[in-house]
């Protein structure tokens, strides 16, 4: 066990869980407000992994993961517009 796995399991343990939970439970902004902690958790998450698993092939997941989230965020937050 290297020092990046050790760093991602504690960045996994201490940023996702709580995401999870705003994402599952309160009113539909917090849920927002969840997904995008996730995203923000996951990402540096993916980084971590990639480098103690030493592929940088790894790098394009968290690069997509960036666009797709940040499209999701404007097709969610316009849905909560309209459905408030």
């Amino acid at each position: 066990m290297n020092g990046w796995l050790v760093a991602a399991l504690v960045l996994l343990a201490g940023g996702l869980l709580p995401a999870l939970w705003l994402g599952a439970t309160g009113p539909a902004v917090r849920r927002l407000i969840g997904l995008q902690l996730a995203v923000v958790v996951l990402v540096p998450e993916l980084i971590l992994l990639s480098m103690a698993f030493g592929q940088s092939s790894y790098l394009i997941v968290p690069v997509v993961l960036v666009a797709a989230s940040f499209a999701g965020t404007l097709v969610y937050t316009r849905l909560l517009k309209a459905g408030g």
